[in-house]
């Protein structure tokens, strides 16, 4: 039976700003205020990353009641309501927020648009932490819609000022899909300037679009409760071309590899680099003498870390930020 020869990396794959970012606010605050950190939710959904942030000194947990007084409490990349907003600042816990700013961006959308008396149709997948914090920025007037088929029952209180905001991570080809439905309907609805999709999603679901049609199989590295690894697995089979999602490389089935020549291979934005080096190396095993890595978009955006966290690794001492002054006109 013929093995892989060739495994082909997509470009972009793995980490983006804004996971880096919530990834390094919770070693910071380790390595300021020492260990246990807590975090509300898993920081990222990936299995790998929270528990070696366990084992340096991070506790996971999902309701405050776990926090003891005067702790310091991380928010997790996938944002918060603002009932949970206001039950931490209550209970005077020193809060870092480790939301992505692409999510805090819609978070901010939503508060300007409600105050001018604007509903919202919220495109995402029910239950998503994501999804309930920004469902949770207003007390009513926030419809969720998971699909098509719910755009035709949804029933918001007015149609005059509507607007429509989307889940981040979200398949690119149904966000749009269920927006133009939303547009039949609701022909007045405002949209936001730019789609609320974030850029890394994007980037990660178009090199699945060119990698699939470039092999026999795509492995795409992600845990299960990654919307944006699974949306990756998705699409490729919506593609025609079988793919699998893992969580490490002890999961790969040697028989999916069997009559196999070119496997690709992708991760979603909260799967570590080091999983995917697993992966190769795993496949190498299997018979695969050779990676290649495909051109695509290079990703040079950063995300600053919040004040209070940005610590220099040679002196151990938080850095300073200066404003630039303000100049007059």
């Amino acid at each position: 039976m013929q093995k892989p020869q060739e495994i082909v990396l997509a470009e972009p794959r793995g980490f983006c700003a804004g996971v880096d970012r919530a990834i390094e606010i919770v070693e910071k605050a380790l390595q300021k205020f020492g260990r246990p950190i807590y975090v509300r939710h898993e920081i990222v959904h990936n299995t790998y990353v929270v528990n070696d942030l366990k084992n340096k000194g991070a506790i996971f947990i999902e309701d405050l009641n776990e926090v003891p007084a005067g702790a310091t409490l991380v928010f997790s990349a996938h944002g918060v309501s603002k009932a949970v907003q206001r039950e931490a600042e209550a209970r005077g816990f020193q809060i870092f927020d480790a939301t992505c700013p692409l999510v805090t961006k819609v978070h901010v959308e939503v508060a300007k648009l409600a105050k001018e008396g604007y509903e919202f149709i919220m495109i995402g997948h029910k239950g998503h932490p994501e999804v309930e914090g920004t469902m949770g920025q207003l007390s009513e007037g926030i419809h969720l819609v998971e699909d098509v088929e719910d755009v035709a029952t949804v029933q918001p209180g007015q149609t005059e000022r509507l607007a429509v905001v989307t889940q981040t991570t979200l398949s690119v080809d149904d966000a749009a899909a269920i927006t133009a439905a939303v547009r039949v309907r609701f022909p007045s609805i405002r949209e936001p300037k730019q789609q609320d999709i974030c850029y890394a999603t994007q980037n990660r679901q178009d090199a699945v679009k060119v990698l699939s049609g470039q092999v026999d199989l795509v492995i795409v590295v992600g845990s299960p409760t990654s919307s944006n690894s699974n949306r990756l697995r998705e699409l490729a089979a919506r593609l025609g071309t079988p793919a699998y999602m893992i969580d490490s490389a002890e999961e790969l089935q040697h028989e999916w590899f069997d009559g196999i020549a070119r496997v690709g291979l992708t991760a979603g934005a909260s799967a570590p680099e080091v999983l995917v080096k697993d992966v190769i190396s795993r496949i190498k095993e299997l018979g695969a003498t050779s990676v290649r890595k495909m051109d695509g978009v290079e990703e040079t955006l950063k995300f600053p870390l919040p004040k209070g966290l940005r610590i220099d690794a040679a002196t151990g001492l938080e850095i300073e930020v200066r404003k630039a002054p303000e100049t007059g006109g």
